[in-house]
């Protein structure tokens, strides 16, 4: 009887463990993940505006 009286007293600081155990898995998976693989944000330059699109502009990748 022992065990089950211990469960209903514990189950909401088990729970608790359990969520900050797998957020803490989570955030660990996240962190490899940018490790190996980091998202690199250019500041990409917009075209300009007043100047129209040429095929040299969509065609050279060295063109910056």
């Amino acid at each position: 009887m022992g065990i089950h009286y211990d469960y209903k007293s514990t189950r909401g600081e088990k729970a608790l463990k359990k969520e900050a155990k797998k957020k803490a898995r989570l955030e660990q998976r996240r962190a490899k993940k940018l490790k190996d693989n980091p998202i690199s944000k250019k500041d990409e330059k917009m075209h300009d505006i007043d100047k129209p699109i040429t095929l040299e502009d969509l065609t050279n990748p060295d063109k910056s």
